[in-house]
């Protein structure tokens, strides 16, 4: 044992040597004074006297949990990915150099109030205190944390504005040629077709039993990409919910007395700029009005991991002043402009956890830096409320902003932004209920909802409802007497609403069809199972991987022709497809089930799966693996409770990666209450008891009590500790 002390002391104190912190006194001194308590889950409630103080723990904490995911969030915004996974990712990390500047980070930083300051300040200091403590911990890039590169990841979304501009484009643009990929599983929120977004409800007093407001905070993400936490403070800070790996704010929870849920918005929050560009001497310049500007150009450095050390690419890039030079198009340089606010981003961001009303979280709303979400919102007063996208520029609406408009037209620029109220937003909607689930607003209160002919066009993108909207409208009207259980079965309802449009066109194909055609009697067992299914989910079920099956397979044969006609599949296959079709695929789909499983009538549970069996951010499945039976299905189907899976190279049974990530039901009153389920486990560690703890409770929608007050912790309290002890 003193050979382990003596082991361990000389590598921290190498480490200290390496690092020379003139401020590890300081961060000790500031430890002491954070508390972090771990439930019987491994979830971390971080006490601190002041924010700052709640800060460092609560990024020590998450540190403890993944640094990896920690660091790899920051490696990505602040396009360094390269220098940890090699050349593919140069393009990637281009694109976020082109937006995320270290210099101009560091200006924003020394500008930005001194209150913020000190939440960065603390957020670095937590982060390096950690590294100074864990000397076995080797980063992949950032080997030191410092404050301004909080600036670089100030909303929690899974995939920012800055990922909707196309790699291949891009690399198109300066390189001439593509990326290996334009996926990652850092911003790929809908892998493998999978319907991105989220899922939040708010009901009203009035629909309540006990006559309070409830909120469902359900986030869709990849797993394992967000921790659940509490971090409180004597400054007024009692937040507890989903916090992005890495930064030091609730993205998606509640506190005692307000509750949020973003959803991932359709409003066209940016603009493509179309400009004409000249040759001009060494330059270029693009035609503006009746004259012509220069445009910036820039060099920009990407490093990038060899086999043999460290190389680098340089580009030199171009800039209008609408923004970066991001594809070519139709013979013009085609420019992105999005909002550019780190600043007020990250301050929005911290400061709608601490809001204790409506009033003063439509505030924080005012700030116009939440981009590109919807937001869900209930309080103890009673109010509950929708925000549409928080940034929705003014543009005049003789352009279609659905194209790149020409930059040359001083008529395009942006003419400020809507304000909260110019928006679509509802308060307490006479229907007392609202939700989203990254459809349109224009049903979002049911018969209480506002009307998409009262707002401009580039407010929202979406064409049709969506299989989830359709979902929601059919649960939510009516109902009364909702509790905090009422609130999960409604979040768990096993409806498959695609199906209930597509099965019957398959049924008639099947009626119509001549005693002659040899589908007829191929099929008769397949017809007899889903003709006689409710269009439900559930674990034994054998309709439901007969209809995902089928489902997965006519959506791919007649994709093409859904989008000649401009509908979606759901929409085609209800009022265009032959039955020829149908019924060849769902042939198709019983022959696959069977060679994959042994039998086409294979339960779903059998096939649907929640694996996590090592720490990677990349999960590799194995069928020969532990793993565990899912019931709920994807949102592509209408599945509320979303789980995206398929299978994997080697894999016959289907795993999901993306989905229900943590689910929060809330009741506000004198008190709050409130229960939660997470994927797997708290810890990114497969040796730790909390890396896989919750999935049976994940998989079941056996959602837990929420430890939110203190006595809530007695007899549930594992371990009480200061940060780096």
């Amino acid at each position: 044992m003193k050979k382990l002390i003596l082991i361990l002391t000389l590598a921290i104190g190498a480490n200290a040597a390496a690092q020379t912190p003139a401020n590890v006194a300081s961060w000790e001194k500031q430890a002491k004074g954070v508390t972090i308590t771990r439930d019987d889950w491994g979830i971390a409630h971080v006490y601190g006297k002041t924010d700052a103080d709640a800060v460092f723990g609560l990024i020590y904490e998450q540190a403890e949990d993944d640094f990896n995911r920690v660091e790899t969030n920051f490696i990505n915004s602040m396009g360094r990915l390269a220098e940890a996974e090699g050349e593919k990712e140069v393009y990637r990390d281009l694109r976020m150099k082109l937006f995320i500047n270290p210099d101009s980070m560091r200006v924003k930083y020394a500008a930005s109030p001194a209150w913020l300051q000190k939440l960065m300040v603390a957020w670095a200091d937590g982060l390096n205190f950690y590294l100074y403590k864990h000397p076995e911990v080797k980063p992949r890039v950032i080997k030191k944390f410092e404050p301004w590169m909080a600036l670089t990841f100030s909303e929690g979304s899974i995939g920012g504005d800055i990922e909707k501009v196309n790699l291949n484009q891009l690399a198109a643009m300066y390189g001439g040629g593509t990326p290996s990929s334009e996926s990652s599983p850092l911003d790929d929120e809908d892998f493998y077709k999978e319907p991105s977004g989220s899922n939040g409800i708010a009901i009203a007093p009035s629909n309540t039993l006990n006559h309070h407001a409830l909120l469902l905070i359900n986030p869709h993400t990849s797993f394992f990409f967000r921790s659940e936490v509490q971090v409180t403070s004597d400054e007024g800070l009692n937040a507890y919910g989903a916090v992005t790996w890495g930064q030091f704010f609730i993205y998606q929870g509640f506190n005692e007395r307000t509750g949020w849920m973003h959803t991932t918005s359709g409003v066209n929050d940016q603009t493509d700029y179309a400009e004409t560009v000249t040759k001009n001497g060494d330059g270029y310049v693009y035609k503006y009005g009746a004259g012509e500007r220069p445009l910036t150009a820039v060099t920009i450095s990407v490093p990038y991991k060899t086999a043999t050390g460290m190389s680098k690419k340089d580009f030199t890039v171009y800039y209008s002043s609408h923004g970066p030079i991001v594809r070519k198009a139709d013979g013009k340089w085609v420019a992105v402009k999005m909002m550019q606010e780190q600043v007020k981003a990250l301050t929005q961001s911290y400061t709608r956890t601490k809001q204790r009303d409506y009033k003063s979280f439509a505030q924080t709303m005012e700030l116009h830096t939440n981009s590109s979400n919807n937001t869900i919102f209930a309080d103890a007063d009673g109010d509950i409320a929708y925000f549409h996208g928080n940034f929705i520029p003014k543009r005049d609406p003789r352009f279609d902003w659905s194209k790149p408009v020409d930059g040359s037209d001083p008529a395009t620029e942006w003419q400020g932004l809507l304000s909260v109220k110019e928006s679509p937003l509802l308060l307490n909607p006479a229907s007392g209920f609202i939700y989203n689930s990254n459809n349109w607003p224009w049903s979002a209160a049911g018969p209480s909802s506002q009307k998409k002919e009262d707002f401009p066009a580039w407010v929202e993108t979406g064409r049709e409802e969506s299989p989830r909207g359709y979902h929601a409208l059919k649960v939510l009207p009516g109902k009364k007497d909702f509790t905090l259980n009422s609130l999960v079965s409604t979040a768990y309802d096993s409806y498959l609403p695609s199906f209930e449009r597509m099965i019957p066109p398959l049924l008639k194909a099947y009626d119509d069809a001549p005693a002659s055609n040899p589908l007829k009697a191929k099929l008769a067992e397949q017809i007899a199972v889903l003709r006689a299914w409710d269009y439900r989910w559930a674990v034994p079920s054998v309709a439901t991987s007969l209809a995902v099956f089928w489902g997965e397979d006519v959506s791919r044969r007649v994709s093409a022709d859904a989008r000649r006609a401009g509908m979606s599949s759901d929409a085609y296959i209800e009022h265009g497809a032959s039955g020829d079709v149908l019924l060849q695929s769902l042939a198709s789909a019983a022959d696959k089930l069977a060679a994959d499983f042994g039998k086409w009538k294979t339960p779903w549970g059998d096939i649907n799966r929640f694996q996590r069996v090592n720490g990677d951010i990349v999960q590799q499945f194995d069928d020969a693996k532990p793993s565990i039976p899912v019931g709920f299905a994807s949102a592509r189907w209408g599945s509320l409770a979303s789980f995206g899976a398929r299978a994997y190279p080697g894999t016959k049974k289907w795993y999901g990666t993306s989905g229900n990530s943590f689910v929060a039901v809330v009741e506000f009153g004198d008190s709050v209450r409130a229960r939660a389920v997470s994927a797997g486990g708290e810890s990114g560690d497969p040796k730790s008891k909390h890396f896989n703890d919750g999935a049976q409770n994940y998989a079941t929608g056996n959602l837990r009590e929420v430890y939110f007050y203190k006595s809530q912790l007695k007899g549930h309290t594992e371990r009480a500790y200061h940060p780096g002890e």
